[in-house]
């Protein structure tokens, strides 16, 4: 039985298909959304396509590889984002999650609700040791989710990755499982 889809109070969280590519392509060629994320505005179906044909089959990526969760409308169905999760390298049990979402979308708690239900997810079922997260720092709306689900800021790396043309300050945040296990016992 696969782990998916994850439920929220207003979400599915599952693993992308080819169904949703439009919306995808979309919501990653807008520029306000491309300009705090590898990708330019630009971003063809000959990228997404590459992307979504590369999907683990598992219920996580292997170490060194990510995957993109579709995060839909529990009632309708409509693609609002995404989450990637990444598995590290080197690090045993080391998650790094990331979120994309269409602004049309943004400012209603959706990224905050889904991230915080992978954060649960890989703490809770997938058994991870540390969860980490990294945006740029003038990315205000990124720092508030990582806030809000509880993430601790644990770096501010100066002028530390040459992104699109310019040196950006990148903020690291993370939480431990055990943090996430004290944190959930307080909340009860």
């Amino acid at each position: 039985m696969s782990t998916y889809p994850l439920h929220s109070q207003r979400l599915l969280i599952e693993p992308m298909t080819d169904s949703e590519i439009d919306a995808f392509l979309a919501y990653r060629r807008n520029p306000d959304v491309a300009r705090w994320q590898s990708w330019s505005a630009e971003y063809d179906r000959a990228e997404a396509d590459a992307l979504l044909s590369a999907q683990p089959t598992g219920d996580l990526p292997s170490a060194g590889e990510w995957m993109q969760l579709a995060v839909r409308s529990s009632s309708t169905g409509q693609l609002y984002g995404d989450i990637a999760i990444g598995r590290s390298a080197d690090q045993p049990g080391t998650f790094e999650i990331g979120a994309t979402f269409d602004p049309n979308h943004q400012g209603l708690g959706m990224a905050t609700e889904a991230a915080d239900r992978v954060v649960e997810f890989l703490f809770k079922e997938a058994g991870a040791h540390r969860v980490t997260a990294y945006c740029d720092t003038r990315n205000s709306g990124a720092q508030g989710v990582l806030r809000r689900i509880g993430l601790r800021h644990e770096s501010h790396q100066v002028a530390a990755e040459y992104l699109k043309g310019e040196w950006t300050t990148v903020d690291g945040y993370a939480l431990l499982a055990k943090e996430y296990v004290a944190r959930a016992a307080g909340a009860s």
